[in-house]
């Protein structure tokens, strides 16, 4: 009885913590989030051809990864390569910064994880997703 009366309070702990979590503005509007937000925006222009290309794919992880460098001229491979680098950089200060303006810091790899798949479900036809089961085009 008694370690069922452990149990129980273990899982209410649990499901605690998770009504918490689904109370999350991840729509949290900071200055840190709109400054982050307007620098992937940017950006979003040059890197949507190597998206619909295939060379760039989104991965389930939250980030973004160079999947066929091949398709990328020599010339233009070292932008793309930068261009990858800078966005993960912003997605991983996106969801730091919409922790930290909930409140809860520890929550940011939950956040990684909604946006992550926000991300494929948005992601336009032919583009690229990066599974367990390798890359597939949606």
């Amino acid at each position: 009885m008694k370690n069922l009366l452990k149990n129980l309070l273990a899982l209410l702990a649990l499901l605690a913590a998770f009504n918490v979590y689904a109370a999350a503005d991840i729509e949290v509007n900071t200055p840190g989030v709109n400054a982050i937000k307007n620098s992937m925006q940017a950006r979003h222009g040059q890197l949507s051809a190597y998206y619909a290309s295939g060379a760039v794919g989104l991965t389930m992880d939250g980030m973004i990864a160079v999947r066929d460098a091949g398709s990328v001229p020599l010339a233009a491979r070292q932008a793309v390569n930068a261009l990858v680098a800078a966005e993960n950089q912003d997605r991983s200060a996106l969801y730091a910064e919409i922790a930290n303006a909930n409140g809860h810091p520890e929550w940011q790899a939950e956040i990684r994880s909604t946006f992550a798949q926000r991300w494929v479900q948005h992601a336009q036809r032919g583009w690229w997703v990066l599974s367990n089961d390798g890359w597939k085009q949606k």
